[in-house]
């Protein structure tokens, strides 16, 4: 699968072995009963090692596995909201979204205009600045209001997880 004519051997211990033929470095991995592997295909000439393939496989799938263990995954929540919502009904909502975000949730609000109701989408703002002003202890705006085709969307995230935690 090496399609360089030369390559860069480095041998199972990590000493290198020099620049040579890619059939050389093939006969020298085969006679150990190893592989030959690609490590960096874009250096000049490509770095090839000779270790055993599974065992290398095995490697990167544990280290890709430890690095996945350390990420904080942020789940995204969705509230839909109707332009003319009642009071009650909204506090219900706002009531909802500070659940989700004490549960350290990412919050994605949206404003679903219908009809006629997309030439008054002042409704829509003031409902999500109700919203912004409810949580504002709690939550930060992350997108702010926007109109976007026919529905108003804006997200918000808890106060307590910094940049390098948000993962999207």
């Amino acid at each position: 699968m090496i399609r360089a004519k030369t390559v860069r051997v480095i041998s199972e211990d990590g000493n290198q072995m020099g620049i040579m033929t890619t059939s050389e470095a093939l006969k020298i991995a085969y006679t150990s009963g190893m592989d030959l592997v690609e490590l960096s295909p874009d250096a000049d000439p490509p770095v090839c090692k000779v270790i055993n393939y599974g065992k290398f496989k095995y490697e990167l799938n544990k280290k890709s596995k430890e690095s996945k263990k350390h990420q904080k995954l942020v789940v995204l929540k969705e509230i839909k909201i109707n332009p003319k919502i009642g009071d009650n009904d909204l506090a219900i909502k706002i009531n909802h979204i500070h659940k989700f975000i004490e549960s350290c949730y990412k919050v994605k609000v949206t404003v679903n205009f219908k009809g006629r109701q997309l030439a008054h989408t002042e409704f829509g703002k003031n409902i999500m600045e109700r919203i912004i002003i409810d949580l504002k202890d709690i939550a930060h705006v992350e997108t702010p209001p926007r109109l976007d085709g026919p529905n108003m969307i804006m997200m918000l995230i808890p106060i307590n997880i910094t940049a390098k935690d948000k993962v999207s």
